[in-house]
């Protein structure tokens, strides 16, 4: 299990996602992000926008995916308490 936090994905907040792989850390912050946005959280909205922009590129969303992999791959397995 490794933790990642909604900025770390492109979001704008520091809530924490736990997930074992990349594909289901994705997951978790797109479902916040739709959360936060039908909540009318403005930050979020612009967020999301911003990564989805970047689909119009298939270079840019996969360097963008590339990226954040790399980044959820390096970080170390959460510590069991």
């Amino acid at each position: 299990m490794k933790t990642m936090t909604c900025k770390q994905l492109g979001g704008s907040c520091d809530t924490e996602f736990h997930a074992e792989t990349f594909e289901e850390m994705v997951d978790l912050s797109k479902k916040h992000a739709l959360e936060m946005i039908d909540k009318g959280d403005e930050e979020h909205r612009i967020a999301l926008r911003e990564t989805q922009e970047l689909t119009h590129f298939s270079e840019g969303m996969n360097a963008w995916c590339e990226n954040r992999r790399k980044i959820f791959d390096r970080l170390p397995q959460d510590v069991m308490q």
